[in-house]
């Protein structure tokens, strides 16, 4: 046949289009969660079996309250031979208009788990279709009735009849779930018609069509017109092709933008067919976008010429209340919360829903379109089915940059060539898991992996899955060295952290309970309905495009500090920053709440990618000016801001470093007294003042009980100071008066800990002076070392009742806790936590985050808030670790195994020094700032100093 192809002005196209006829879509189905309609269905096994009954599609039938629910890794455990097998019927009646007679009619499902035939007025539709994460159509236009009613049954096995399907989709680390659970329609069309089109749209606005056409006689146009969403038209002039049986066309547009997850500009491509009259025969459509994407061995994956740098994650299609039923403002959502933590690029292990890849496509993700195969493959015949679905749906979205055949060893390499059959643009295949094809996707690197591949290697490297999140491990803690060891690298192309979020579901078996499966399923940096965990700011903090390089604001700091542009594609003066000078207040003035002093613009240089340059203030050159601000302010907060507008990343500074600060608080304080006394007796050192009472044993010198006068109450704070990660042993203790009326207890030890000056004021305030680590051997006395080798936890602990904590209000590093390779994405502020006994990922059905207990770092001042008990305890060293309580370890955890380092005894701690949490390997696999700190102590030292002071009143 010959088809001509005309590229034309909208004004043309307008003349002749208005007869065209255009796809008609009619939906037997609701459109995702939250919008079902109701079918009548019948389940064979499970609950509400064997009976007729009534169900929402889509859906997921276990969420329905039919069938049993199942977890895929259901062979692992003891005594359970198979998974739930259900079978469903589903039946509906709906009605075809009378005009749609002539036309041709498909039936199309886009989602059914797992085989399904179908049934059009007692008559089947055709072959059943095996795979539950494909679409897929029937062509029904023989089989209907007219302007009548018509009658569907669909028929569906939850478990596969082809044990290659059952081996890739249902031996897996997921839910396992029945149903039609995405939408089903009707679409009409003429029968001479556009039946698909594939497009290959180059950045510089070269496209081809690739048009598989329907009903044609050898004498029909093609004409297409280009309109860029939300603006003008792109006019170029007309062309004519005369093309054979291949039905390719191509043209070059001008004018076009290209697409970047940066700058994400779509078009609206409109195709029409004519007959050799120019009438309009069948008018489609297609969003693109133009860019080019190829990956150079050896080298990179480049788009436009740009070398790709992915920050990405896993996300699974998952909701609580819907299982795998989800809507477009759900993917919305997820695209949203993923382009803020400044990641730009998904993974999955199906193909997900196509509105998900819409909003990829619109708000800039890069996505990896994989064909399922946990880690069993199809068998050949049905791969290639499944093979040429997922790209006949999903060729056109130009998020999609590579695709893959499998994963972790669920790969059938005979399927392989048939992506670059059916992708026109031949988009690089990858086997996840594996070094394949000179792409090395290695899962789960340790620090220094490997021996000749990654940082050691020669080919381009990408872990598809890395810095595994199970419960609160993993994700932002740790990646900051990964992340830097490998962006060094110029083979490096990217890494996806596994997983978005917990894939707790909704158990309508179990009162409602939302369910993890233990230890199989929380893996999320989200919980299941999108609660933000700790890790999602650490994240967003390490993956900023707009880096702020080590900063400490010292007396000669004149405003101006670097910055390095770490986006792909824009350069930093399309960007802006802003500052805030921060003061804020204890609870030793009457002031309440911060406020800001100072606030302003800083000039952003203008970078390229990949370039550092400073950064400035520029009102803070003139030394007047800045030291105003800094005599009032306590922190210095930096908010950058991206190119569209949204901010991308808060970094906060310490003006007033601890030590000033709390003078200046102390400077303030109003309360008075008479002066002191100590009373000495056989077994205890009591330090007295009008406010307070403070006991302290003779053997130990740790505190006994504190006596809050004005209410007779003792406030339970007591058992501290004990060493952690150090030995020490008391020597002295003695106790005298001062002439400014201050009780002072001086301890002093053998080993780590040098002394312990305690001193109460007159105004009621306990001062803790303690110097550690100034003397090599300690003093003397020890047989062995009298730290730990390993330092996990270093300092002091105390005692105070869970039990009596109602929440904590403070200064510090806040509001999530932290690791020690989990500390960027908290900022310096006054912060506020009522007391939760959340266990991250755990928790799914009383999930409070930020979690209440645990570490918090770089402590100002903090009140413990308690049911009449509440005190107060400033710090005045830098960088100390205020441990609030030990979280609790997860029931569900794998074996017992504890998912954290070891707490320190007590309850509340004074840390100069905390543990890191592990990922998927043990910390000794992971990078520098996870691994145990060293003590060494050389002659004239003058050792460390922990100075805090509490208020109990």
């Amino acid at each position: 046949m010959n088809i001509r192809i005309f590229f034309t002005v909208l004004g043309l196209l307008s003349a002749l289009c208005v007869w065209s006829q255009q796809t008609e879509r009619r939906y037997l189905s609701g459109t995702g969660l939250g919008d079902g309609v109701t079918w009548q269905f019948y389940c064979s096994e499970g609950r509400n079996s064997g009976k007729w009954s009534k169900i929402e599609v889509p859906s997921q039938w276990e969420l329905q309250g039919f069938g049993e629910y199942t977890y895929g890794r259901w062979y692992k455990k003891k005594g359970v031979k198979n998974p739930s097998m259900e079978e469903g019927i589903y039946r509906h009646t709906f009605r075809v208009p009378e005009d749609w007679r002539g036309k041709n009619i498909r039936l199309w499902f886009d989602g059914v788990m797992t085989d399904t035939d179908v049934i059009v007025n007692g008559v089947s539709a055709g072959e059943t279709h095996r795979g539950g994460f494909y679409r897929f159509s029937y062509d029904i236009t023989s089989l209907l009735k007219y302007g009548a009613a018509n009658k569907l049954e669909v028929r569906v096995k939850k478990h596969s009849g082809n044990k290659s399907v059952n081996a890739a989709e249902r031996k897996a680390d997921w839910w396992l779930f029945g149903g039609i659970y995405r939408p089903v329609w009707l679409e009409a069309k003429p029968q001479t018609r556009i039946e698909h089109i594939a497009v290959d749209a180059k950045m510089d606005g070269e496209m081809k069509l690739y048009t598989e056409l329907k009903g044609v006689k050898g004498k029909e146009n093609l004409t297409a017109a280009l309109h860029p969403l939300g603006g003008t038209d792109v006019c170029s002039e007309v062309r004519t092709w005369e093309v054979g049986h291949d039905s390719v066309f191509a043209h070059v547009w001008k004018n076009v933008e290209p697409w970047t997850p940066e700058k994400p500009r779509l078009y609206n491509l409109i195709v029409t067919l004519r007959n050799e009259e120019g009438k309009a025969l069948h008018r489609t459509s297609v969003r693109v976008g133009f860019r080019t994407v190829d990956f150079r061995p050896r080298d990179g994956v480049y788009l436009n010429g740009t070398k790709l740098v992915m920050k990405g994650i896993n996300r699974h299609s998952f909701h609580p209340d819907g299982g795998r039923t989800t809507n477009k403002e759900l993917s919305i959502q997820d695209a949203l919360l993923i382009k803020e933590m400044n990641m730009n690029a998904v993974r999955s292990h199906y193909p997900p829903d196509e509105h998900f890849l819409d909003a990829c496509d619109s708000l800039g993700l890069l996505y990896i379109d994989e064909l399922a195969g946990w880690q069993n493959a199809y068998d050949t015949v049905t791969g290639s089915k499944l093979v040429k679905e997922m790209i006949a749906r999903d060729v056109n979205h130009p998020c999609i940059v590579l695709w893959s055949n499998g994963n972790e060893g669920g790969w059938n390499m005979a399927t392989d060539k048939l992506f670059y059959r059916y992708d026109p643009q031949r988009r690089h295949v990858i086997h996840p898991w594996a070094d394949f094809d000179e792409l090395d996707t290695h899962h789960y690197p340790a620090y220094l992996t490997g021996v000749g591949r990654f940082t050691n290697g020669y080919k381009v490297f990408m872990p598809t899955e890395f810095m595994h999140g199970l419960y609160d491990q993993g994700h932002g803690a740790g990646l900051e060295d990964f992340w830097a060891r490998y962006t060094a690298h110029p083979l490096f192309a990217g890494g996806f952290l596994w997983a978005y979020s917990d894939e707790a579901v909704r158990r309508t078996d179990c009162n409602g309970i939302l369910d993890s499966e233990d230890y199989n399923a929380p893996d999320g940096i989200v919980g299941p309905y999108r609660e933000k965990e700790g890790s999602f700011y650490s994240v967003r903090e390490i993956w900023s495009p707009i880096k702020i390089k080590p900063l400490q604001l010292t007396p000669s700091f004149n405003g101006r500090f670097l910055v390095e542009n770490r986006y792909l594609f824009t350069n930093l003066k399309e960007c802006s920053m802003r500052y805030r000078v921060l003061s804020y207040p204890s609870p030793l003035q009457s002031r309440a709440e911060g406020c800001t002093v100072d606030s302003g613009r800083v000039n952003l240089p203008a970078l390229e990618p990949g370039e550092t340059g400073y950064a400035c203030i520029a009102a803070w050159e003139n030394p007047e000016i800045r030291e105003k601000f800094f005599s009032k302010g306590d922190v210095l907060e930096l908010e950058a801001i991206g190119l569209d507008g949204k901010s991308v990343c808060t970094r906060t500074y310490p003006i007033s470093f601890a030590k000033s600060y709390f003078e200046g608080q102390l400077a303030s304080l109003k309360r008075t007294g008479k002066g002191c006394c100590v009373n000495e007796a056989d077994s205890l050192i009591t330090l007295c003042s009008d406010w307070v009472d403070i006991s302290f044993r003779r053997n130990d010198a740790t505190i006994y009980s504190v006596l809050r006068k004005k209410d007779n109450r003792i406030i339970p704070l007591k058992d501290g100071p004990l060493p952690v990660g150090m030995q020490m042993k008391l020597v002295s203790l003695s106790a005298r008066m001062e002439q400014r009326g201050d009780a002072v207890l001086c301890a002093r030890y053998r080993g780590g800990a040098d002394s312990v000056v305690w001193r109460l004021r007159p105004d009621g305030l306990l001062k803790m002076d303690a110097v550690l680590l100034n003397r090599a051997s300690g003093g003397g006395g020890f047989d062995d070392a009298f730290t730990d080798n390993a330092i996990l936890n270093f300092g002091f602990t105390f005692s105070y009742p869970e039990s009596e904590c109602t929440g904590m209000r403070w200064l510090g590093r806040g509001p999530y806790r932290v690791w020690k390779n989990r500390i960027p994405g908290t900022n310096y502020g006054i912060w506020q936590k009522d007391f939760n006994n959340t266990v991250t990922g755990e928790s799914a059905d009383k999930l409070v985050y930020p979690e209440f207990k645990g570490y918090h770092a770089n402590l100002y001042w903090a009140t413990i808030q308690g049911k009449q008990n509440a005190f107060t305890v400033y710090a005045a060293t830098d960088g100390v670790f205020f441990r609030v309580f030990t979280p609790d370890e997860p029931r569900g955890r794998q074996d017992g195994i504890h998912t954290m380092p070891d707490f320190p005894a007590g309850d509340l701690s004074f840390l100069l020094d905390i543990p890191a949490i592990r990922s998927f390997k043990p910390i000794s696999q992971h990078g520098p700032q996870s691994q145990p700190g060293t003590i060494r102590i050389k002659k004239g030292d003058e050792g460390l100093k922990l100075e805090l002071a509490f208020d109990f009143l």
